[in-house]
């Protein structure tokens, strides 16, 4: 039988036959073995969805012209505009932790629950015991929590807890290089209307307590996370450092451009789930996913405002 073959074998032979190429392996799995909900029919619906999303949401413009983002790459940005970058995104990042606790309170299954847990517990600071460089020396041990040594891959479950392994911790870091006080970010005061609205449509979408509306936000905004955004950031920031001579650590960025194929990998094999055991309003998913990314793309606009504010002071 089919199902007895080489797996990637059996499931592309399978996708290649019944014109399913795009799906991802779990849900081609789970047709094979006739699991409630999966057909080769829905499948297909789902791909003539998934290339309504193509063309409707993953098209935004904070997806295909970030122009701040862009911009950031060129790596010519003086200390102010460097400062207001790590103020506003340090803003964002700890808000995100009301946005993700949330979405862990309104998790309609134990499973879900789980893995918005995985986030949370990520981000305040306990480590995936995934594969990661070993610990040789007693200053690697006092370092276990800096990005450039923790694991991007693996589960928080039976993880040990860094207070340095605080993703916000490793954003003061750079604040600190900068010569900003703890005081200074992360706050809401510190906010711009811009980001502060992206931060309240987190909340609102994200956390969402209804289920289709928060797993719309989230594909919204992984898709968004895995658009090479990081990249950018990483890019720009290593160019302002050999331009300036200046040291900013850039292991919390490395770090999540790493991360983030993953999560938006995973994001797809939810949204193929959803679609094929639960009942899902189409117009109302890209909608939603679109006022997410409307969110996002405001953030960014603040910023793209304020660099060019503070560029003529």
């Amino acid at each position: 039988m089919m199902r007895h073959a080489t797996k990637g074998q059996t499931l592309q032979e399978f996708a290649n036959r019944y014109h399913l190429d795009g799906l991802t392996e779990p849900s081609l799995r789970a047709i094979l073995e006739h699991r409630t909900g999966y057909s080769i029919e829905k499948a297909r619906r789902f791909l003539q969805f998934q290339e309504r999303i193509n063309r409707e949401l993953l098209q935004h413009r904070v997806i295909t012209d970030n122009r701040y983002t862009a911009w950031f790459s060129r790596g010519t940005q003086t200390l102010d505009q460097v400062r207001d970058f790590v103020i506003q995104f340090s803003v964002f990042s700890n808000q995100f932790l009301v946005a993700q606790l949330q979405k862990t309170i309104n998790a309609d299954t134990l499973e879900g629950m789980r893995a918005s847990k995985e986030i949370l517990a990520n981000e305040i600071g306990v480590l995936f015991n995934g594969p990661r460089p070993k610990l040789k020396s007693r200053e690697d041990a006092d370092r276990e929590g800096d990005p450039e040594l923790v694991a991007t891959q693996g589960s928080v479950e039976g993880g040990t807890f860094r207070f340095r392994a605080a993703h916000l911790e490793w954003l003061i870091r750079i604040a600190d290089k900068l010569g900003l006080e703890f005081s200074e970010v992360g706050r809401r005061v510190h906010g711009t209307a811009s980001t502060l609205f992206y931060c309240d449509e987190l909340i609102r979408l994200y956390g969402s307590s209804d289920y289709q509306t928060s797993q719309a936000a989230s594909y919204a905004v992984e898709n968004w996370a895995a658009a090479g955004f990081w990249d950018e950031l990483v890019e720009g920031l290593t160019g302002y450092n050999k331009r300036t001579d200046s040291d900013l650590p850039l292991a919390f960025f490395t770090w999540h451009s790493r991360i983030e194929a993953q999560h938006a990998r995973h994001t797809q094999e939810e949204l193929e789930e959803l679609y094929c055991t639960r009942e899902i309003d189409e117009d109302q998913f890209i909608r939603v996913g679109n006022e997410m990314l409307d969110g996002v793309a405001a953030f960014w606009g603040g910023l793209e405002e304020q660099r060019k504010h503070l560029s003529t002071v």
